[in-house]
């Protein structure tokens, strides 16, 4: 039986919370749309502030919520939504720095506890890494309680003065939303797959990506410089000595593509940048290996989608990763090319090594929190936060 907030007894209104989101995080938004569905399930009420755009791809009202548009934006007409779309709120609940900084302006001058989940670590350089870290240092004093999805954000939360920081259980986003896929990604239906049978759906796709009679190494995300996909270029340079050359596919799009594209050329590296993709899961079940370069990353989705589809995975030890991979992953320094091309190496001419490397990946991956233990989670932090308390 779904259990019902403890917020909600018979005769009592139940607990108004209000999400907030900036929009722009394909994660967060699935974590978002996950939530309000585990919420209104057990008699939360939930409005999600977000884009329409966000509401339109990721389907909040589809789950229960009501959606309040609020632009991506502090401007002060965005805080006013905002503002008002909290005034009956009994908590707040935002998610990433951008959405959070708004919520604590909207908020200012009331009593209405905020909880902040960060799932990424803010990046930017000069003046402006300046102003996140004082944009941080206000969230995380005002906030009641932060979550943070990896144990180094949880870490950060703290040092920059938070009052309350846990870590966050959030299961892996997997959901589509009505107009697509998460980012790129959508759930693996692992049932439907024969994973005896690792060639059942590689043929096809393998041929299309020009990867028949050699190995497939999938990387997936925005082509942006913390994806450190030039170390991986890098690293490209040394396979092209084996035989058969590996080629590498690059799953993604953004500003780095012209510089990328042209190394690629003049370099004339086997890698392929194929932009954003809508079939990811049909890529890795044709991958041999899996590759996760990153500068940073809490809860990497390729590394969950990976390990649960049974693909030996090589990333950088950055972050999260080693806390949300274990040791169903190969594991290596970020920024060295020498000690990436050599763990790519071992992997391809190790066939026991990968088999070891697929089953534990199913361990850990079972290890990881479901929707009901996130959405378990955050009521308990809502109830302790609105719970009238005994006088002493």
């Amino acid at each position: 039986m779904t259990p019902v907030s403890s917020n909600a007894p018979h005769g009592q209104s139940p607990l108004r919370t209000v999400q907030v989101l900036g929009g722009g995080n394909a994660g967060s938004s699935a974590h978002v749309r996950s939530l309000a569905e585990g919420l209104v399930a057990r008699g939360v009420r939930v409005t999600v502030c977000a884009p329409t755009e966000a509401d339109h791809a990721y389907g909040f009202t589809g789950a229960g919520a009501d959606h309040v548009h609020v632009p991506r934006s502090s401007d002060p007409v965005s805080v006013a939504a905002l503002r008002t779309a909290c005034a009956n709120a009994d908590l707040v609940h935002a998610h990433g720095l951008h959405a959070s900084f708004r919520a604590v302006l909207a908020l200012s001058g009331r009593t209405t506890p905020l909880v902040v989940t960060w799932h990424n670590r803010a990046r930017a350089e000069g003046p402006r890494a300046q102003l996140l870290r004082l944009l941080e240092r206000r969230v995380a004093k005002t906030a009641a309680v932060v979550l943070g999805t990896s144990p180094d954000l949880v870490e950060r939360a703290r040092r920059t003065g938070a009052r309350d920081a846990r870590l966050a259980a959030v299961s892996l986003p997997g959901r589509r939303g009505p107009d697509g896929p998460l980012d790129g990604f959508d759930a693996l239906d692992l049932d439907a797959l024969d994973l005896d049978d690792p060639d059942l759906l590689r043929p096809k796709t393998r041929a299309e990506l020009g990867a028949t009679g050699r190995p497939l190494l999938i990387a997936v995300g925005s082509l942006d410089r913390h994806r450190g996909y030039e170390v991986l270029l890098d690293a490209a340079r040394a396979w092209r000595d084996l035989d058969p050359v590996p080629l590498v596919v690059v799953a993604g799009e953004g500003a780095l593509r012209p510089v990328l594209q042209r190394r690629i050329e003049d370099e004339e590296l086997p890698v392929r940048l194929i932009g954003r993709r809508a079939d990811v899961p049909e890529l890795l079940a044709a991958a041999d290996l899996a590759l996760l370069t990153s500068r940073w990353e809490s809860r990497s989705v390729l590394a969950q989608e990976a390990l649960q589809a049974r693909v030996p995975l090589v990333a950088t030890r950055v972050g999260g990763i080693p806390d949300l991979v274990g040791d169903a992953a190969e594991l290596v320094p970020y920024g060295d090319p020498a000690a990436l091309a050599a763990a790519v190496v071992r992997l391809l001419a190790d066939p026991e090594r990968r088999a070891l490397l697929r089953e534990r990946g199913l361990r850990q991956a079972a290890t990881w929190p479901t929707e009901d233990e996130t959405v378990a989670q955050v009521l308990s932090v809502y109830d302790e936060l609105t719970q009238p308390r005994p006088l002493a």
